[in-house]
């Protein structure tokens, strides 16, 4: 039985010859009517290509079935008229062009989930106002003179970006931008400095990128400054892209991306081929034919690691990236001992893109809207930790998986990508990984173990994976072989009690090995509240070991065990100020070091006030730590300076989009109100995508 997944799908095959390495510029006709609004205004320098620019986007529209109204009247930023449009393209904007009013109808319109798209000047605009630069990604600083240079293509999935090479030699006025946005932004694409004369950015000059922001989408390039620029087709397919992205018609995966190393870019060195067919290599593409067989990286094993590749079907298709398998020339290996993340565009439910292959189904809903059709590009990531696995697609959870088969295990293995047979053409891009490494957490779902004596596996709403390790009484143990204990610092667990809580004993070796260190479980309050309970670990033995969980405490029922972290170490030390809202500066309140003090966003001065250490997961200055007062967990709960205890309180980890979350209480590090003044109070808030969360540390 074979299902029908997404929107268009019965025209995707057809629609779709949106400008594969045609340069022309048409998108698929599944895209649903829409309408865009072309804005022009300037009040400084007036770039004499703007008339070339708007016909240039009237002619796109025309082709790809969205309509263009274009203005330079501020007046046109009102609610009720921005709700008629997908997308808001600012084209070669200068100087303030909108009053107070327009700037919050076009904040409101980007919250209501609608997209924007910068060209060129736009990075020109509005200095004075925090929310656009944060939306457009970077402002301009300065330009050399117009000139030939070579553009290189970091993400060939996103649409504005796949018809390109690897590398585009074109001509245009080539910014350099006050910041550099690859904190807070996807980068699509980079100028090479060394092709041209004036580049300013050190080596790493983004010129096209992506971003989510606000509730919308953000779309930017550099390019756009001469006329000729909207005559070449491969300029015009950007901007298509660009737009169709904001204008949520194409889904990518635009969070930041950062410490990610190739493990196939164009080159196939260190893959081997098992079983018959394989891929032909051209145009750093990877394109399947014959099959049944997995073409696999056997250069090295990876244990916790976060995988990402683009991959695109032809059609109705199949395909799927392998992981956790062991080394093999037999493809049925991977099948039969690893696990299968499917790619095929129909089938059963646990058959289907984004399914854990025969074992879970992805969330449905999510996926249908995060992915797209056949004859376009979708990114996945596959996280790995310990025995869990969470698949995105297109930046977008739809999957979260725990191992519980002992004769397969996540925390070792190889990775692939399947050629399932003639007919079925699958297209593979960019695959790249980041390990944790030594320095990275490695969480484990309690009940994979490899071991156990009393306690018991329980389904539980809220815990990571659905289960946890309950029934938890003194005397019970849980084993886990395989574990990686090189480095490993410190344990972090998520606990559940109702009871009257307990110890946890870490040991290696067996249940009654050396004691490495103890965790101890409160009672947290009820069995629906998760808290996290961590300890220092010492004497811990480097490589592969099997871990032992001992579990002590007085009466029946002590707690549940969702899962556990391994800290790898801390990273080294790093002093200065950390940034957030509007370029300001966290501070601690008129230099205090009372216990209890507010901590607040203020102008950068370079003070004591404002020198922070971070060390793992603490954040320090005038020798106290950043805490959240009373362990809270509710929104607004106060920031605060307190004597350092090693607490949840004052546990903080940076998320790739730029927050600060403090895992306690699931929730990120907040500027009140969104409000960039002097002495605006810092609390807890649930996390979002807005400027008021973003921070960059030392």
């Amino acid at each position: 039985m074979r299902n029908l997944l997404r929107r268009g799908l019965t025209l995707a095959a057809a629609a779709l010859a949106i400008i594969a390495g045609t340069g022309t510029g048409q998108a698929t006709a599944a895209d649903s009517a829409y309408k865009v609004l072309v804005f022009s205004k300037t009040a400084g320098f007036r770039h004499d290509s703007i008339p070339a620019g708007v016909q240039a986007i009237r002619d796109l529209g025309a082709a790809n079935n969205f309509t263009v109204d274009a203005t330079e009247d501020g007046g046109a930023f009102t609610t009720a008229n921005l709700a008629q449009y997908a997308a808001v393209v600012f084209l070669s904007t200068t100087g303030d062009v909108l009053d107070a009013a327009q700037q919050s109808a076009f904040q409101s319109y980007v919250g209501s989930g609608k997209g924007f798209v910068g060209v060129h000047a736009a990075a020109d605009t509005e200095y004075d106002w925090p929310f656009y630069g944060e939306l457009v990604g970077a402002w301009f600083s300065s330009h050399p003179a117009i000139q030939q240079a070579t553009v290189k293509v970091e993400d060939r999935a996103h649409a504005a970006t796949a018809h390109l090479g690897q590398s585009w030699t074109r001509t245009d006025e080539w910014y350099n931008y006050r910041t550099n946005p690859r904190s807070s932004a996807h980068v699509l694409a980079t100028l090479d400095e060394s092709s041209y004369s004036g580049g300013t950015m050190n080596g790493d000059h983004p010129t096209t990128w992506c971003k989510s922001y606000g509730g919308g989408r953000s779309f930017y390039t550099g390019g756009g400054h001469t006329a000729e620029s909207y005559g070449e087709s491969a300029f015009r397919a950007q901007l298509l892209g660009g737009i169709r992205y904001a204008a949520g018609k194409t889904r990518a995966d635009c969070r930041p991306e950062t410490g990610y190393t190739n493990l196939y870019d164009g080159s196939t060195t260190g893959w081997s081929q098992a079983g018959p067919g394989g891929f032909t290599n051209a145009g750093a593409t990877l394109s399947s034919f014959g099959g049944l067989g997995v073409l696999w990286y056997s250069a090295k094993e990876f244990h916790a690691y976060s995988l990402k590749l683009d991959w695109k079907l032809a059609g109705d298709d199949n395909s799927g990236v392998f992981i956790g398998f062991p080394a093999s020339a037999d493809p049925w290996s991977a099948v039969n001992n690893g696990y299968e993340i499917q790619i095929d565009a129909t089938d059963t439910p646990d058959h289907t893109t984004g399914s854990v292959y025969g074992f879970k189904s992805a969330d449905l809903a999510a996926r249908d809207a995060a992915l797209n059709p056949p004859g376009e590009w979708n990114t996945y990531e596959l996280l790995v930790e310990g025995e869990r696995v969470q698949v995105l697609l297109n930046g977008v959870k739809i999957n979260d998986f725990t191992n519980t088969d002992p004769a397969r295990s996540l925390q070792q293995g190889y990775i692939g990508i399947q050629n399932h047979g003639d007919g079925d053409d699958a297209a593979f891009r960019h695959i790249r990984i980041k390990e944790l490494g030594a320095t990275g957490d490695r969480t484990v779902e309690a009940e994979s173990y490899s071991g156990v004596s009393g306690a018991t596996p329980f389904d539980k709403a809220g815990a990571h994976g659905g289960k946890t390790l309950g029934f938890i009484d003194p005397g019970d143990w849980s084993s886990y072989a395989g574990v990686d204990l090189t480095g490993v610092t410190r344990i972090r667990a998520r606990v559940v009690s109702g009871g009257p809580g307990g110890a946890i004993q870490v040991r290696t070796g067996s249940a009654t090995g050396p004691v490495l260190g103890t965790v101890n479980v409160p009672n947290t309050g009820g069995w629906e509240t998760f808290a996290d309970v961590q300890a220092d670990l010492t004497g811990v033995p480097s490589g592969v070991q099997t871990l032992f969980l001992t579990y002590t405490g007085t009466g029946t029922g002590l707690f549940d065990l969702d899962d556990f972290t391994l800290v790898k170490g801390n990273p080294a030390s790093r002093t200065g100020p950390v940034k957030g809202l509007a370029g300001k500066c966290l501070d601690v309140a008129g230099a205090a070091t009372a216990d209890g003090t507010q901590i607040q966003l203020y102008t950068c001065n370079g003070t004591g006030a404002q020198t922070w250490t971070v060390t793992g997961r603490q954040l320090k200055a005038l020798g106290k730590c950043l805490d959240v007062a009373g362990a809270g967990t509710a929104n607004g709960t106060k920031v605060q300076l307190w004597t350092c205890n090693n607490t949840t309180a004052q546990d903080w980890t940076p998320q790739s989009d730029g927050t600060l979350r403090n895992p306690n209480s699931g929730r990120c590090l907040d500027v009140t109100g969104n409000n960039p003044a002097d002495a605006t109070p810092v609390t807890i808030w649930d996390c979002g995508t807005g400027p008021n969360q973003k921070w960059t540390l030392p």
